[in-house]
């Protein structure tokens, strides 16, 4: 069975709340079997997430109250697009500085991740940093962090222990590890040669 089998058509869609940072709608959808039903769809801008990483292999992660799932959170630097249009590599180089005042000499882009697919458009672009350099932190009026550094192995072996449950933070984790540690025997830190800054967001990885 190919994919157009599976297909669903949307023939109508009205919105039914309108929020700060999500739109719900309703869609009518028609089925492969030719009946119809119902898809509710959270619109969101989409977001970009960042994992840090030094000279010396050390990853900074942001603690927060996460007050939706009822508990404080290890995360990966990350922040809504301010529209869909916005350019994830723009507000990567943002949050990235407002949480942690940290900027970047090199990135990669490692992903982009759709979070929930089967009800929600929200898509984040995952980055690596590196060429990392210290400066002040400004985040949002209603953002209240900490923040923390560790070797990167250490915070995938957190991931691997279920320690870290964020799924963002997770798969950055995970995908920076590889990208960082081809492995040749020493098991040292050897970053590739990335993207400059100025170079990331037009000759993306993954597209």
């Amino acid at each position: 069975m190919g994919d157009e089998a599976l297909r669903e058509t949307i023939l109508s869609s009205r919105e039914v709340f309108h929020g700060k940072l999500i739109n719900v709608e309703h869609w009518q959808v028609s089925l492969p079997n030719g009946k119809e039903a119902l898809r509710e769809i959270v619109r969101h801008n989409g977001a970009a997430a960042i994992v840090p990483v030094d000279s010396e292999g050390n990853v900074t992660l942001v603690r927060q109250h996460r007050v939706a799932a009822g508990r404080f959170t290890w995360e990966i630097p990350a922040g809504k697009l301010d529209s869909p249009e916005e350019d994830p590599f723009h507000a990567a180089q943002r949050e990235l500085e407002e949480e942690t005042g940290l900027r970047a000499e090199n990135w990669q882009l490692l992903s982009r991740i759709d979070t929930t697919p089967g009800f929600c458009t929200e898509r984040i672009a995952l980055y690596l940093a590196t060429g990392l350099s210290q400066h002040r932190t400004h985040p949002d009026e209603d953002e209240f962090l900490n923040l923390t550094k560790m070797p990167l192995r250490e915070a995938v072996d957190l991931c691997m222990r279920g320690e870290l449950r964020d799924a963002k933070t997770l798969i950055g984790l995970l995908m920076a590890d590889r990208a960082l540690h081809a492995r040749d025997g020493r098991g040292d830190f050897d970053p590739p040669s990335i993207q400059r800054a100025s170079a990331a967001s037009s000759s993306p990885l993954v597209k």
